[in-house]
Parts: C-alpha cells; structure tokens; sequence
C-alpha cells in the first residue's frame, strides 16, 4: 500500500458527463460530449487539484440511450493525444480494446501519447472483458486470456525499440496470431521507445480472468466495492495475487471506484442524487461506492479507507462535472492536503512519478 501522504485520485472523464441527466442539474450546463475545448477546460481544473490523472474509458462500440438512439464518445486515444501537447503535469489514460486492434498498434498508440506529453500516458486494458469473443475471426480463446497475451504483447513492444513483436500472419495478411489468439493486423515502422520505457498498464476489475490479468501486469488496478470492508477484502486479494504472481505489492496501486454527489450539506446532496435517478428512470451505480455529501465528508471517507488499507485512494466520477469537480479540487482537495494526505505539487515529470512506481526503461531490440 502506498504511504499515506499520497493518497491517490484519479478523474474518470469518459463522457462529459457521468451520468445521462446531470446536465440537467442546477449549475450545470447543457451536455457537450464531443466539445474538445469544455474537456480542455476539465482537465485544467483537476490539474489545477493536482490529481493524479484523467482517464477516458471506451471501445470502438456505440452506446445505447433510453429514447433506443445511438450515441458515441470521444476517441480515448485520440483526446488523449490532443491533451498531451495542452496540459502539463496531469497524467492521460486511454482505454483501448484489442478485440479488433492489434497490440502493436495498441503499444504505438500509447507510446505516441507519452512522447507528445513527455511521460504521462497510461493503457486502461480495453473494455472486452466479459463481451464476445467470436469476433475476431478464428479467436477460440477467453476473454481472459485474451486480454492476458494481449497485455504481454503491448509490454513486449515498449520493450523492443522497434515496436515489434514476433507474429505470423494469416494467408491474407490480415491477421496475427499469439498463442492461439488471432488480432488484426496492419504494417508499421520503427518507433522510438515511450519516455516512460513501460508507460503505466491499469486494468479495471470485473470479468472473470481480469484478477489473473492485473496480477500479472497492471501497475494501477480498478475495484468497485460498496462499503470500506469490502474494499478492504477486495484489496487484499489484489495485493495477495500480484504477491502469487512473483511482483512486489508495493509496484501496484489499487483504487476504488467512487460516484460522487457534492452538496453544501447532505440534505442538498442526496436531493440532487434522488433527482438524478427520478430524471433517468435508474437508481444510483450498482456495485459502486456512492458518495453523496459534502467535500468536508468525502475528504474524510477517502483518509478513512486508505488509512485501514482499503485502497490507495479513488478514481472519482462527479455526478455534475461543473459543480462536483470543483467541489472536489476547491475542497476536498484542499482538506486532504491540510490532513498531510495529499500532494501540493507534482512530484516528477511522468505519471510514475505521481503514481509513485520506480521507473522502467525500455530494452533495445534482441538479435
């Protein structure tokens, strides 16, 4: 577990929006889901509190609405890179799946993003786990082990200057194949290493074989967890695992997931959360931590649980991003750092720095 003067947050920006209403909240505004210059502004704000990093969690999916419409999101990889060359200190988190990409190109995509933002990018394993694996064409594998070869793959490629990795290609060139699992393929060049040599890898709990997969990998590990004892349980088997895997539990960061509503006082707050859910049709997020209160209240949540081992701290998704995000950052924040919890500065120039993992260099190409 990490000291407890670096208690960890992160902001989960993939829609503008955590939830479909919240826009309708007093204070906010209308939704914009693919204003590049709002998300500019959010991710100015939480550097501003100094978070840890910002991350954007999708697929090459569509997402249905209630009203049966389709709707989409901002690429992850895509907003990532244009944020790098316009913040500075915050880190950048894309989720990208590999059900139709090729790992490769998953490793470039992310090297790219760290390059441009001299160290502070991080792959969230894609959002796969649990869908159908007949998709790719000939993949008989689980999504389990799926998503284990690909995460072994991407490492290979930050490791190897080329961005490369030993494959065969089907007869038509299309597709490559790791231990019996098949990816799409495309051409590609050389690539210089990430400055980070091996940029963060967090994995989001949830599938079955997920546990398997941040055991083996992830620096950064995603739980959702309804009270402090069972984050404290799941936790413990995090830490328990990555221990059986053969890695060091202190190389690895556990965070729970946490839905927040911030309000002057309770009352206000758990009002604004009734009307999100009378304005939608559904109760608050199943399975998450659902925190509706004041900053004051949250602030002492977030040192309770981490300091009875409950997590490393949270990755946070306000209700209302025009008025929970600067609730968290004017008050939250604040408080947490007069506790001697949280940082006043960034500590370094790369993610691993903030997240506090020893750096990894790259290795040149083998013979």
């Amino acid at each position: 577990m990490t000291s407890l003067n670096h208690v960890h947050l992160g902001l989960d920006l993939t829609e503008t929006r955590a939830r479909a209403a919240s826009w309708k909240d007093v204070g906010s505004t209308a939704a914009r889901p693919f204003d590049g210059a709002h998300v500019l502004e959010l991710v100015a704000t939480a550097e501003r509190g100094t978070l840890d990093f910002v991350l954007f969690d999708d697929d090459f999916t569509l997402q249905a609405s209630r009203n049966t419409t389709l709707r989409g999101r901002l690429d992850p990889a895509l907003i990532a890179a244009r944020l790098g060359a316009r913040s500075r200190s915050i880190g950048l988190v894309a989720s990208i799946g590999t059900r139709h990409t090729d790992p490769r190109d998953v490793a470039q995509a992310i090297a790219s993003i760290d390059r441009q933002s001299g160290g502070r990018a991080a792959w969230q394993v894609g959002g796969e786990v649990g869908a159908a694996d007949d998709v790719s064409v000939g993949s008989i594998a689980t999504a389990g082990h799926r998503l284990d070869v690909a995460a072994e793959q991407v490492l290979r490629s930050w490791d190897r200057w080329d961005g490369g990795t030993p494959t065969s290609l089907d007869g038509r060139g299309r597709f490559v194949e790791v231990d019996g699992v098949h990816f799409a393929a495309t051409a590609r060049g050389a690539t210089p290493p990430p400055p980070q040599g091996r940029p963060p890898i967090v994995v989001r709990l949830g599938a079955p074989g997920t546990l398997d997969v941040a055991a083996r990998f992830a620096d950064v590990v995603r739980i959702r967890a309804t009270s402090r004892a069972d984050a404290q349980l799941r936790t413990a088997q995090v830490l328990d695992a990555v221990t059986a895997a053969g890695r060091d539990a202190r190389d690895v960061r556990v965070l729970v997931d946490a839905f927040v509503v911030l309000g002057g006082n309770e009352a206000s707050a758990l009002a604004r959360l009734d009307m999100l859910a009378e304005l939608e049709g559904v109760a608050a997020d199943e399975g998450s931590l659902v925190h509706a209160g004041t900053a004051a209240d949250f602030a002492e949540l977030v040192a309770e649980w981490v300091e009875t081992g409950a997590g490393d701290g949270f990755t946070v998704r306000p209700a209302s991003l025009r008025t929970d995000l600067t609730e968290l950052v004017e008050r939250t924040v604040p408080a947490l750092r007069t506790a001697g919890l949280f940082r006043s500065a960034y500590p370094g120039g790369t993610l691993r720095d903030t997240l506090g993992l020893a750096a990894q260099e790259a290795f040149a190409v083998s013979a």
